[in-house]
């Protein structure tokens, strides 16, 4: 039995439709309850509390462990969940982690993730890591806009960086949990270009068959709105990034090739997929 964190969003969802395609038993676990593909069975749980997953690793072969907003939490400690795996039998486990472990290593979201790489490193368990970029998927946050007014508004208009499709990095992770071969490996996961939020825009404009207006935020007004979503600190790390990204964060990684033995989709490929949020 496969273990799948975070199941019901945009990475969770296609890596558990993917492994159930497999022919995997896999169990989909969630904060809330949701539709999971048939035969596969469902638990809302909360990872902030290590100790309630311990029924749902107990007798599991492998483990994707996505953390998300579960690693802000007050009282989380996200590296008691991989002893808890090991304890409960859990023989792999695939770790979503961030490329910003390596590019910008002393933010406090990217020390409690680096703490969590190593535990998992010294677990005894078998092991990958995936370190993606930014999300194609982030460009949601303007499908109201868009809908309502033909409006992209964001920062740093002219600045890009090269964006990964959430698909592709369920891909990778169906991958490293079903073939031994990526055992040990810290996979960096990106897009196949660097690309700008003016040119997201047009090519959500090319999707739709209709006019979208690019807007520019002042760094001031992005972070406003991205604080009623996440935490201060975390939107200026992520301001920091979009607004300055380094040379490490502008690389196209040979990664999702080399494991899957294709391009990763471009961001025209996740907007034709996604286009009916923005209509």
């Amino acid at each position: 039995m496969i273990v799948v964190t975070g199941a019901t969003g945009n990475i969770g969802k296609p890596l558990t439709q993917a492994l159930a395609e497999a022919g995997q038993q896999v169990t989909a676990v969630s904060r809330h309850t949701a539709a999971v593909p048939d035969g596969v069975r469902h638990v809302v749980a909360d990872l902030a509390d290590p100790a309630g997953l311990e029924p749902v690793l107990t007798g599991a072969k492998a483990l994707f462990l996505l953390l998300s907003g579960d690693l802000h939490a007050a009282r989380a400690s996200p590296a008691d969940l991989i002893g808890r795996a090991a304890a409960g039998g859990v023989r792999r486990v695939v770790l979503l982690s961030s490329l910003g472990v390596a590019t910008r290593p002393f933010g406090s979201t990217r020390i409690a993730l680096r703490e969590v790489e190593d535990k998992l490193r010294e677990s005894g368990m078998d092991w990958a890591i995936l370190r993606p970029g930014g999300f194609a998927s982030n460009a949601l946050w303007w499908a109201e806009s868009v809908r309502e007014r033909q409006v992209v508004a964001a920062p740093f208009g002219d600045v890009g960086v090269p964006i990964i499709d959430p698909a592709d990095i369920a891909d990778v992770a169906a991958a490293c949990l079903l073939e031994d071969r990526h055992t040990g490996g810290v996979h960096e996961l990106t897009g196949p270009e660097v690309i700008t939020p003016r040119q997201q825009t047009e090519a959500i404009a090319t999707a739709l068959g209709s006019p979208v207006r690019f807007h520019e935020l002042t760094r001031d007004e992005a972070k406003a709105g991205m604080a009623l979503s996440m935490p201060a600190e975390l939107a200026d790390d992520t301001l920091d990034i979009l607004g300055s990204p380094s040379p490490a964060e502008l690389r196209v990684s040979p990664d999702v090739q080399r494991v899957l033995g294709r391009a990763p989709r471009t961001f025209a490929d996740w907007t034709a997929r996604s286009i009916a949020a923005f209509r």
